[in-house]
Formats: structure tokens, sequence, C-alpha cells
């Protein structure tokens, strides 16, 4: 494996980073609180699922926000 330190990368890739990392951190946290605090019966399947769900990036919290929530 060629594994590139963080001087290495174009400075393109370093911003990128930057600035896609947190937003994916607040998206994840959101969907996370949202998670917990709902009623089972207000998520669409199973909630353990979704909780392993979450966590691929940057699909998972996206799907939960727009397909797993049943809102009124």
């Amino acid at each position: 494996m060629n594994h590139r330190r963080w001087k290495e990368l174009p400075h393109w890739q370093q911003t990128a980073t930057l600035v896609l990392a947190p937003v994916e951190l607040a998206l994840t946290a959101t969907t996370a609180m949202d998670l917990a605090g709902r009623p089972r019966c207000r998520v669409r399947g199973p909630k353990a699922l979704w909780w392993l769900g979450i966590f691929v990036q940057p699909f998972g919290p996206v799907a939960y926000l727009v397909w797993g929530r049943i809102r009124e």
C-alpha cells in the first residue's frame, strides 16, 4: 500500500478534506441524534440496521434522513 502523508497531498485534496470532513461529521451526528430520539414506530425498518447503516459514509446518513424516517 502506498500511504501518502498530509504534506504530500495536492492542495485541492487537503482543502476538500478540511471542508467535507466536518460536514460528514455533522451529518452523522444529526442522523444519530434523530435515530436515538425517534420511536421505533416512526422509523422505516429495524432501528438496529439503521444504526449500522449510518456509518456507511456518506450514503448511510443521507439514506436514513431521506427514506428511513416516517414523517407526518
